[in-house]
């Protein structure tokens, strides 16, 4: 069920990479002080939000299972989860890579937004430690699922704590106090739907991924389970022409077999 629509939306996502990668290049102005370096904001601020956004649909699906039970939204929480930490990683190199050109070092550490997007990451880093250190499935999927929804709590209370920082170096582009021109701010959107739907696209696979090697798991568990006890229901249940067993200890006897006439 989880492949359903997947080809059509790995189109759409192709088509609006294609569409935003253009407008980038080609559609977008050029910054009057970074010049053809700030074109890296339209994929590193994307980036970063979709990140933020998948870290919290993870606490989201981590409370669906702590209410229901359901393993499978459990699954959804750590699909979501492992895709987020995979563009946060992205992230940190955009961004390491925009600081050096910017402010000529690879990282400053008096930035709030870089720190504290550094210190999610961190967070988020030892969720799956934690996770595979628990052998039982029930308690692992337990106490990953309080670890996401408290993670993801944290996302949004970070966020707004950067936002009333002082000390901003950082550019701001969404909010009243974003100046982005036309131009740049629709270049901005489209990479930004663009991301978005190349994240639901990634977690469509992975899901659908997890679930049929989950249907292979259960279909060879089969498979063995009736090898195994064929052999021994065809022994007790069948015994040669012109044999029957005889009283309880197991002995065959030859008995008369007639032909027909």
């Amino acid at each position: 069920m989880y492949g359903r629509g997947l080809r059509a939306l790995s189109f759409s996502t192709v088509a609006a990479l294609c569409v935003a990668f253009s407008l980038v290049f080609f559609y977008a102005p050029l910054e009057a002080e970074q010049g053809f370096l700030q074109k890296i904001f339209y994929i590193h601020v994307p980036l970063a939000i979709i990140t933020l956004c998948g870290f919290v649909f993870g606490a989201i699906m981590a409370i669906a299972h702590l209410r229901t039970g359901d393993q499978r939204w459990d699954m959804r929480s750590y699909v979501a989860i492992h895709m987020s930490l995979i563009f946060a990683v992205g992230v940190l190199i955009t961004g390491s890579i925009w600081a050096k050109g910017s402010w000529g070092h690879w990282w400053v550490w008096d930035e709030p937004t870089l720190v504290s997007f550094l210190i999610v990451f961190l967070l988020y880093a030892t969720y799956q430690p934690l996770r595979f250190s628990i052998e039982d499935p029930e308690r692992q999927a337990r106490y990953a699922s309080v670890f996401a929804i408290t993670a993801g709590a944290f996302v949004p209370l970070n966020f707004m704590a950067v936002r009333l920082s002082s000390a901003y170096l950082h550019p701001r582009v969404l909010g009243s106090t974003s100046n982005l021109p036309a131009k740049m701010g629709f270049t901005f959107v489209i990479c930004l739907i663009a991301v978005a739907l190349l994240y639901a696209t990634l977690y469509k696979y992975e899901m659908t991924a997890k679930h049929t090697r989950a249907q292979l798991r259960a279909l060879r568990r089969r498979v063995l389970s009736d090898e195994t006890t064929a052999p021994r229901r065809s022994f007790q249940g069948s015994t040669a022409p012109g044999l029957r067993p005889s009283a309880p200890g197991g002995v065959l006897k030859m008995s008369a077999v007639r032909r027909p006439d």
